[in-house]
């Protein structure tokens, strides 16, 4: 998606099938990442995903590109879902069952994501050490330093400016590698 059109192209993810796939397609890989990090259970992690584009569609038409990129976009959709997902526990399984959003894994999908979660232990191991530090400056560490956003993309997701998602982050990283809790991982930009 270019930057010229982009607002428009994520507009019309509600209303055009191939915009849907597309921008499906673009950002599938990283929100599967991104869920993996933070839940263990590969249906849990399945689920979420699917609850994720589902509320793209949905809320497609309020994307604005002035305040941030897709990505950021949809990166605050997927710490919603998440955050919800948490809250809810087996209550969220049970809506999510009876509106018909499951769908049954075949051996070879489990397989992958099952893999995938293997992969991205370490980044929950980081993101329980990050879990450590002020919530204030959480967010945003966690954004840049595990989810690969760029500090003016977490501030988009965080409705915060630039300069205080920079100062947030500095903070951060200097706490992370003063404190003794964090003696494997020193955050990086």
């Amino acid at each position: 998606m270019t930057n010229g059109t982009q607002g428009r192209d994520v507009q019309a993810v509600a209303t055009q099938p191939a915009q849907l796939e597309a921008f499906y397609r673009e950002h599938l890989p990283f929100v599967r990442s991104y869920v993996a990090r933070r839940l263990e259970d590969p249906s849990d992690v399945a689920d979420v995903t699917s609850d994720i584009f589902l509320r793209v569609i949905k809320s497609a038409a309020t994307y604005r590109a002035q305040l941030g990129p897709p990505r950021a976009w949809l990166t605050g959709i997927a710490r919603n879902a998440v955050a919800d997902h948490r809250q809810a526990g087996a209550q969220y399984e049970a809506t999510v069952r009876q509106v018909g959003g499951r769908r049954w894994l075949d051996e070879d999908s489990a397989d992958r994501i099952a893999q995938r979660v293997t992969a991205e232990a370490d980044a929950r191991i980081l993101l329980s050490r990050i879990a450590e530090i002020p919530v204030s400056l959480r967010a945003v560490v966690e954004l840049v330093a595990v989810d690969g956003l760029s500090v003016a993309e977490a501030a988009a997701v965080l409705e915060i400016s630039a300069g205080a998602a920079r100062v947030r982050y500095h903070r951060a990283r200097r706490l992370l590698r003063v404190s003794p809790a964090f003696p494997r991982h020193e955050v990086t930009p």
